[in-house]
């Protein structure tokens, strides 16, 4: 009995020592979202850089959209929401001419560092259409501990179905972070902030927000942006 319970015992320090993966299958669409936050006087020189790289990533095989996104509040922060055909597409254009040049040259802009975030599709349209001019979107980083994992993806997209009856939506995904999978962003594109108001308060986000709120591994952070092109 003390050897089973010693076993036991080993292969659940095992299980907890292993990392989360949630490495994207071949076939099917990757994402990423990246973070950016740089000094307020480079706001400008930012945003020229921003729109560069964007401009040649779209031209890459691969790409289905490359969104550069910049902070309501904080206008020195920013976000490029990505959409390429499969993981090898991506990895190429995290490894290309372009994003080496673009990490470079921002470098000395940065006030924070490079945050990129590639991911699986969990709740994902594989478009290439954009939302429309002033277009209020919404990135939202959910983290919750491992145990919750696979409960908060079904809550997910719960909401992600319950969200697209909504009027105003123009469009809503989640994605889970490759080398993290207790960890997930939530990104949505509302035709004005009205329609965001609407849905704040609406029954099935108070009730998610709810049930997330004991499962979460760290605050809700959901940010609002506008498109900077």
């Amino acid at each position: 009995m003390k050897i089973y319970s010693a076993m036991l015992a080993a292969g659940v320090i095992a299980m907890m020592a292993a990392p989360a993966s949630a490495q994207a299958p071949a076939s099917q669409p990757s994402y990423a979202v990246t973070y950016l936050e740089v000094t307020p006087a480079s706001e400008g020189d930012a945003i020229k850089l921003i729109k560069q790289v964007a401009a040649a990533s779209r031209k890459e095989p691969g790409n289905l959209r490359f969104e550069v996104l910049q902070r309501m509040d904080r206008k020195n922060q920013f976000a490029i929401l990505e959409g390429w055909s499969d993981l090898k597409a991506l990895e190429a254009h995290e490894g290309g001419a372009a994003m080496t040049e673009f990490r470079d040259k921002l470098k000395p802009m940065r006030s924070g560092p490079y945050d990129n975030r590639p991911s699986n599709p969990i709740s994902a349209v594989p478009t290439t259409s954009a939302p429309g001019k002033g277009a209020v979107y919404v990135a939202t980083h959910v983290d919750v501990t491992p145990n919750f994992k696979d409960v908060t993806i079904d809550m997910l997209k719960a909401l992600a179905d319950g969200t697209r009856k909504e009027p105003g939506l123009e469009r809503i995904e989640v994605w889970q972070q490759n080398n993290r999978a207790n960890h997930f962003t939530l990104t949505e594109a509302w035709k004005d902030q009205a329609s965001l108001d609407a849905h704040v308060v609406a029954a099935g986000t108070k009730e998610f927000r709810e049930k997330l709120g004991p499962m979460s591994g760290a605050l809700y952070d959901d940010r609002r942006y506008s498109s900077i092109e």
